[in-house]
């Protein structure tokens, strides 16, 4: 955890990014990113909050946002993509992957860029977007720096801070005890992390959290891959062509999810076959669900470079 002096911090933000500079803080709705704003309010750093709605959030995370920590924070923007998660699997017929994230790109990249874009211009300051993330939290994270900085397409130029790089669990929980801010209650009821509901990455633990505590999302996305199938059939249909033709698997929310035999062989399990297999115990090591899934690569333009999900300590499955 950083021990530098609020006006140490505050030379630090200046030189970085000159004495002007507007603050915009991504707010999740997880411990981290809650953790972050509550240290510049600490140290005297005003800031702007923003968060990105992907409409595949929990109830209770919306609750929380637009309740506990808005009132604890202060006003928190909400940006959104061009469709939601849902309006985006039904236009383009397919989930996406660890390939294909369009949801990170177009839930959430593209409309914090643009509110932070905008903010620049209306303001004419430059811009520090500050992101929440910690070394610790995972393999991807490890050489996350703490200063960095982004040109967006526009020409924009924006500075990116990471102030909590080097901060443990116990320190995000100890500057919410200090400021009295309860944490997302998803945490109560067993998540390990707080982005998308569910993720297309989550983790066994997590999928049984879904199956056990919100049966209507599991039906949801039964729903989802049934339209999504019918949506690709009839694209593939009227060229003259089929899943089995192309070598395509059908759409699933959980693509990576099943045995390496069946997938290269044109199976993929939907929604129902993963969460009877999330039920079981540890065996079925044959499933890819590993802590590998949140690596990325160098430059990644998602969730990991963002910060824009809390991603649980690494520990076995």
């Amino acid at each position: 955890m950083l021990t530098a002096s609020p006006a140490d911090v505050r030379a630090e933000l200046a030189r970085m990014a000159g004495n002007n500079a507007l603050v915009i803080a991504s707010v999740s709705g997880g411990r981290d990113s809650g953790a972050a704003s509550l240290w510049l309010t600490e140290n005297g750093i005003g800031h702007e909050r923003v968060f990105a709605d992907t409409g595949w959030e929990h109830a209770l995370t919306y609750e929380y946002l637009r309740g506990t920590l808005t009132r604890a924070l202060g006003p928190i923007a909400e940006v959104r993509g061009k469709y939601t998660m849902q309006e985006w699997i039904l236009r383009k017929g397919m989930f996406p992957s660890r390939t294909r994230r369009f949801c990170t790109v177009e839930l959430k990249v593209k409309p914090l860029k643009a509110h932070i874009a905008r903010r620049a211009a209306e303001t004419g300051r430059p811009v520090v977007s500050v992101i929440g993330i910690r070394r610790a939290e995972s393999k991807a994270r490890t050489f996350a720096l703490e200063w960095d900085g982004e040109r967006y397409d526009d020409g924009t130029f924006v500075t990116i801070w990471r102030p909590l790089v080097n901060w443990t669990a116990e320190d995000v929980a100890a500057i919410h005890r200090r400021h009295g801010l309860p944490m997302n209650p998803l945490y109560a009821l067993g998540a390990a992390r707080v982005g998308c509901w569910p993720c297309i990455n989550a983790r066994k633990a997590e999928l049984r959290l879904l199956g056990r505590t919100d049966p209507s999302r599991v039906a949801e996305i039964a729903e989802l891959e049934a339209a999504a199938h019918a949506k690709a059939a009839a694209r593939y249909a009227a060229r003259g062509e089929t899943f089995e033709s192309l070598g395509y698997l059908r759409p699933t929310f959980f693509m990576q999810v099943g045995p390496k035999s069946e997938r290269e062989h044109g199976v993929s399990w939907p929604i129902d076959r993963v969460m009877a297999w999330a039920r079981t115990g540890r065996g079925g090591r044959q499933f890819t669900m590993d802590d590998e899934l949140f690596a990325a690569p160098s430059g990644d333009e998602g969730c990991v470079r963002w910060g824009l999900c809390e991603m649980p300590e690494v520990t076995p499955c």
